[in-house]
C-alpha cells in the first residue's frame, strides 16, 4: 500500500460534521423542551445504568461541555476517516460500546455523560496505530495528535479534576489501544528508490550507462566486441568429435 490509497472523499467532512451536528441537536432538544437526559447516562454497576453505554456520548451537561468536545471530534473523526476509512465505523461503534462498559465497571457512583470517552478512544487509536505501522505519514499523524491533545493524558488519573469522569477517559484510552492491536491495516510499501536516483550515483561507473556517449547515443565498447566474438566462436565450435563416412552412390542408369 502507498500514498495513493489515501484519497479524499466527502465522508471525510460529512462524517464528523453529521456526528457533531447530531450532538448539538440532542442538546437543543434537552434545553428547548427541558428534557432530563442525565438519567440516561452511565450509572456504574446498576443494571438500568447500562443504557448509558449507548446514550451517554450524546448527552452533555452544558454548552461549554458540548463545545469543548465538538472541536476535537471534528478534527479526530476527519483524520480517522481519511487515514483509516475501513476501520472508522468499527472504531467508533466498538469504541463507544467498550469504553462505556469499562466505565460502568470502574466508575464512581454518579452519572457519567459526554463524548469525551470517545475522544480518548480516537486519540489512543490514531496514536498507537500510527506508531505500529511505522509508515511515515501515519507516524507524523500520531505525533500531530500528541502535539494537539497530549495534555489530555493527565485526565485519565484520579484526583486531577474531581468534576470530570476520569474513569471514562481511562476507559476510552484503554479501548483505543486495544482496538489498535485488533484491527490490522495493510502493509505500507516504502517508495522504491533506483540506483540512478541515489545521491552517490556515478554514471561513468555504471555498466549500463557506459553504453551511451555524452550525447545519449548508444555505442559498443571494446568489451562488448570481445564478448560478441567469444560468443560467436563458442556457438560454432564444439569439443565433441565428429566422424564422417563418405560413400559413393551407384548410378541408377545401367547400360
Amino acid at each position: 500500500m502507498n500514498d495513493n490509497h489515501f484519497k479524499f472523499s466527502y465522508t471525510v467532512i460529512g462524517l464528523p460534521v453529521f456526528f457533531v451536528l447530531f450532538l448539538w441537536i440532542v442538546y437543543w432538544f434537552q434545553i428547548r423542551f427541558d428534557f432530563d437526559f442525565y438519567q440516561n447516562g452511565i450509572y456504574p454497576r446498576d443494571f438500568s445504568g447500562l443504557q448509558g453505554v449507548l446514550f451517554s456520548p450524546f448527552i452533555h451537561e452544558n454548552l461549554s461541555h458540548l463545545y469543548n468536545n465538538s472541536i476535537p471530534l471534528l478534527v479526530l473523526l476527519a483524520a480517522l476517516q481519511f487515514f483509516y476509512p475501513k476501520q472508522t465505523i468499527a472504531v467508533i461503534g466498538y469504541g463507544i460500546l467498550f469504553s462505556g462498559l469499562i466505565t460502568w465497571i470502574i466508575g464512581r457512583e454518579n452519572y457519567h455523560i459526554g463524548a469525551s470517552g470517545l475522544i480518548y478512544v480516537l486519540v489512543s487509536f490514531i496514536f498507537f496505530k500510527g506508531i505500529q505501522t511505522g509508515y511515515y505519514r501515519l507516524v507524523a499523524l500520531s505525533l500531530s495528535v500528541i502535539l494537539l491533545y497530549g495534555g489530555m493524558i493527565w485526565y485519565v488519573f484520579p484526583d486531577v479534576d474531581a468534576t470530570i469522569s476520569w474513569e471514562g477517559h481511562l476507559a476510552g484510552f484503554i479501548t483505543g489501544f486495544v482496538l489498535s492491536l485488533l484491527y490490522k491495516t495493510p502493509e505500507y510499501a516504502k517508495p522504491i528508490v533506483y540506483d540512478w536516483q541515489k545521491p552517490d550515483f556515478k554514471p561513468e561507473e555504471d555498466a549500463f550507462m557506459k553504453h551511451f556517449d555524452e550525447n545519449g547515443n548508444f555505442v559498443n565498447t571494446k568489451a562488448d566486441e570481445v564478448e560478441e566474438e567469444e560468443a560467436l566462436f563458442s556457438y560454432f565450435s564444439s569439443n565433441v568429435p565428429v566422424y564422417y563416412d563418405i560413400t559413393k552412390k551407384e548410378s541408377e542408369d545401367k547400360l
